[in-house]
């Protein structure tokens, strides 16, 4: 007899269905398993003997094969273990094949017997769902795969227990969803003193989902600003949490089971590598860029940061999408993220400031600028200066709003993007397009007239065209007009930046 257990394998976020099948017959003792297995599926059989033994079962002095299918499929990751050792425990009569043949099963297997975490537990049970099966998972993850609704979990903390559930002997209880994870408490915008402007083009960048740029000198509040976003942006949709989970559960960064009800908010180091980024490595896991989809990626110092790497967040940041090639396969995870930046001048970071400035300046400012390519300052909507705070702002009182009442305008200019874009729509101003863009953001005669001039004077590419239409739409938003108009279009070109060499709307 051949056993039939169904798994799944993994490819960005979705699960390919995998069928472990056991056979055991005469011959030479061994133990074999094919199917393209990588090192950590080959060793499986290992620990599936290690665990059979500690629970007094020894496997038979007999040919064991256990293949894979489809075979031409690469099989990655230790949550195999599981559905080999229980095909295993089929082929040898210790369970019945029709208890296994309504669940998908995974997990990696302890030489005790106990059943371990593994990555990717959530998109699992989202697909044995679709399938209309159960899952068999561990036990530590039953709270995450009930939130998928809808599909039989059994979450046993070993081998034995889930034997004995089919036996008769115990039962489990079926695994209820786990409580979302814990809000952190959020940064307040009111700790920031001075610095008015950026904060205006905070709120912007919250309520469109624009990408922001800031340009200051060393102390002036860029990551104190970008740390506050957080706070005032709305928490994600049921369908954006599940989505939002599945990334990270596929990355093994599920914490508990918990799922996410915060965006994201991802600051990697400028010394990351461009797989950290990006995506990638061995097993092409998802990088920064994906665990930070539909929140936000903060990139300080973004000239340290390499060329290649930078240049890679180019076709993610308009398709929201990344795909990652490999020799044999391709592998795409989302990649919907808002790009938070943050620079200095010029190297020594005191460009503007004489006294301070070293004596490349200003040569070393082009030099230090020009580390950030046309094309990528191109697809950031939100250029903002960020000048040293004045001393007497540092010593007065603080007078600027809280992060609430920001957070509530932010709040009800998404309401309205929502309700104009649809369910199926984008999610926000920074994500519309084409003819679409076009009928929600077209502006008023004064507001064209003045776009076309600074389209003229400022040599602005398509992209940075359409880029001015969302800002302004986002503004009229808060403002609560119906119409883009020209003080729309005005504020929104003033985030503009303009390369060097290069004329003003001014000339």
């Amino acid at each position: 007899m051949v056993a039939h257990i169904n798994t799944v394998a993994f490819s960005g976020i979705d699960v390919l269905p995998i069928e472990v099948q056991v056979a055991i017959s005469g011959g030479l003792p061994t133990f074999a398993v094919v199917g393209l297995p990588d090192k950590a599926v080959g060793e499986s059989r290992e620990r599936v003997r290690a665990a059979l033994s500690a629970i007094g079962l020894a496997l038979p002095a007999k040919r064991i094969t256990v293949n894979l299918a489809p075979a031409d499929v690469q099989k990655e990751g230790s949550h195999f273990d599981l559905p080999i050792a229980l095909g295993v425990l089929v082929a040898m009569g210790v369970i019945g094949m029709e208890d296994l043949s309504g669940y998908t099963a995974l997990g990696e297997l302890g030489l005790d017997g106990s059943i371990a975490a593994v990555a990717g537990v959530l998109p699992a049970a989202i697909g044995a769902n679709g399938a209309g099966r159960g899952l068999i998972c561990p036990g530590a993850q039953g709270g995450e795969a009930a939130w998928a609704g809808g599909a039989d979990v059994l979450a046993p903390r070993s081998l034995l227990e889930l034997i004995n559930h089919f036996k008769g002997v115990s039962v489990l209880s079926p695994a209820a969803a786990s409580a979302p994870r814990s809000e952190t408490a959020f940064l307040d915008l009111k700790d920031v003193k001075g610095q008015e402007t950026a904060k205006r083009a905070l709120e912007i960048a919250a309520a469109g989902g624009h990408n922001m740029l800031m340009v200051g000198p060393p102390g002036s509040g860029k990551s104190l600003l970008a740390s506050r976003l957080p706070g005032l942006l709305p928490p994600l949709s049921g369908a954006e949490s599940l989505e939002v989970s599945m990334i990270h559960s596929v990355a093994g960064q599920l914490e508990g089971g918990a799922i996410l009800r915060q965006r994201p908010f991802r600051d990697p180091h400028h010394s990351a590598s461009t797989p950290a980024l990006v995506g990638g490595g061995l097993k092409a896991r998802p990088g920064e860029i994906s665990l930070a989809h539909r929140g936000v990626l903060f990139l300080d110092e973004l000239p340290e940061f390499s060329r290649q790497s930078l240049e890679a967040l180019r076709q993610p940041l308009e398709t929201g999408r990344v795909m990652i090639a490999r020799a044999n396969s391709h592998v795409s995870y989302p990649a919907r993220f808002q790009l938070i930046a943050a620079m200095n001048p010029c190297r020594c970071g005191h460009l503007d400031d004489a006294q301070l400035a070293c004596g490349k300046a200003p040569r070393c400012a082009a030099d230090y600028q020009n580390k950030i390519s046309g094309p990528m300052f191109d697809r950031i909507d939100l250029h903002v200066d960020v000048p040293a705070v004045d001393p007497l702002d540092l010593s007065a009182p603080s007078t600027a709003e809280r992060s609430a009442a920001v957070a509530t305008r932010v709040a009800r200019a998404r309401d309205v993007q929502r309700a104009r874009f649809g369910a199926q729509g984008p999610a926000s101003n920074a994500e519309a397009d084409g003819e679409l863009l076009e009928a929600v953001a077209a502006p008023d005669g004064e507001g064209r007239a003045l776009l076309t001039q600074a389209a003229e004077k400022m040599k602005l590419s398509a992209r940075g065209y359409h880029r001015i239409l969302r800002v302004a739409r986002t503004i009229a938003d808060l403002d609560g007009a119906a119409d883009v108009g020209r003080r729309h279009i005005a504020e929104a070109l003033s985030y503009r930046r303009v390369l060097p060499g290069r004329s003003t709307l001014a000339d």
